[in-house]
């Protein structure tokens, strides 16, 4: 976790921001103790489709395949 004070977060605040939307947590110092968290911002709600749970599962291998790739990769991977 990446700590920065106060004064710093002032001087280089777009900096800061830009590396907590890439998924950084930073924690802010007054006189070396932390008062405060910048941290990324979580979605309030996930979006699925309209269509998500309506369908049936198909094994995703054996369609149009009929196992050919499954197969193969069997064989690739030998004894791992």
């Amino acid at each position: 976790m990446k700590q920065i004070s106060i004064q710093d977060l002032k001087a280089t605040l777009s900096a800061a921001v830009a590396d907590a939307q890439s998924g950084a947590t930073i924690l802010i110092t007054r006189h070396s103790e932390p008062v405060a968290q910048l941290s990324p911002a979580r979605p309030l709600t996930v979006h699925r489709g309209a269509r998500v749970g309506t369908g049936r599962l198909r094994p995703a291998l054996t369609r149009a395949t009929q196992g050919r790739y499954l197969a193969i990769l069997n064989d690739d991977r030998g004894s791992r």
